[in-house]
């Protein structure tokens, strides 16, 4: 344990510092400064009330409707906010790589803890607003740790890919955000799984299989209602929690590789 500390003692200060100053850049000049943190979500889950609940009426047969887009947005903000901000992260950091010799996955890592903060936040939101309507988490609550870590895992890991990509490839960022606005209506995010699995059981299985649709069902199923489909009630068995976690495991690996196979060079290509 010493010997690892001492190897990644360099890495973590570093990682710290980074962290710090982006959050603190995030709402420099900004009059209220952190409270936007909490603000946001507040003035997003009144908007999605009042559309979605009094107004489009949509989500009847979904216990707590409201909290349950909220959720489901947080999640999906985050995942955007990790990968989007991964993408030029490299790039941005290219004076002080030419500089300074240090590891180049601090970077990426750095903006993915200060993401991470943000949905900390948000979730203290969700929290209070499940209190306010009185909607009871079940025995599932538990595993939330572990979906917010899948979840961390996986942007992170997309975010190494991109942010190595973007070094030689600077059309990955159009193609990224394109990517990602067909992902956000391919996910169960404003809309109930049954709106899909309604029209086509077979589609709404392939879309499950997505991680992060099965991360925020999971996370909907113990925080708010256990009425929420998850991949475990659609395919009947546990097993099939083995797809998306395989999709997880596979991106970490690629991405991983690829980010150290690029390292060495993004001095010198930035």
């Amino acid at each position: 344990m010493k010997k690892l500390s001492a190897r990644y003692r360099y890495s973590i200060i570093l990682l710290k510092q980074m962290v710090k100053t982006d959050f603190k850049l995030r709402y420099q000049n900004s009059v209220l400064g952190y409270l936007w943190t909490l603000l946001r979500p507040l003035f997003l889950f009144m908007i999605l009330y009042v559309v979605f609940v009094q107004v489009l009426k949509t989500g009847g047969d979904v216990p707590h409707f409201g909290i349950y887009l909220l959720l489901g947005i947080i999640l999906w903000n985050y995942f955007v906010e990790v990968t989007t901000g991964s993408v030029g992260a490299i790039v941005g950091k290219g004076d002080i790589m030419r500089k300074v010799n240090f590891p180049r996955y601090v970077i990426v890592l750095a903006s993915s803890f200060s993401a991470l903060i943000n949905l900390s936040l948000n979730l203290l939101v969700v929290s209070l607003f499940m209190w306010l309507g009185k909607a009871e988490p079940n025995q599932n609550l538990i595993f939330l740790p572990l979906l917010i870590g899948e979840l961390f895992i996986f942007s992170l890991a997309i975010g190494f890919f991109l942010s190595a990509a973007f070094v030689r490839f600077r059309d990955i960022n159009y193609i990224w955000e394109v990517l990602i606005q067909a992902a956000f209506y391919a996910t169960p995010i404003l809309y109930a799984f049954s709106f899909v699995s309604g029209k086509s059981e077979m589609l709404g299985k392939i879309m499950m299989l997505n991680p992060l649709a099965q991360i925020i069902q999971d996370a909907r199923y113990g925080l708010i209602t256990n009425q929420t489909a998850t991949v475990g009630s659609v395919f009947g068995s546990k097993l099939a929690y083995l797809v998306p976690l395989g999709i997880v495991a596979t991106v970490v690996l690629v991405s991983t590789v690829y980010f150290k196979k690029q390292a060495p060079s993004f001095a010198e290509n930035v």
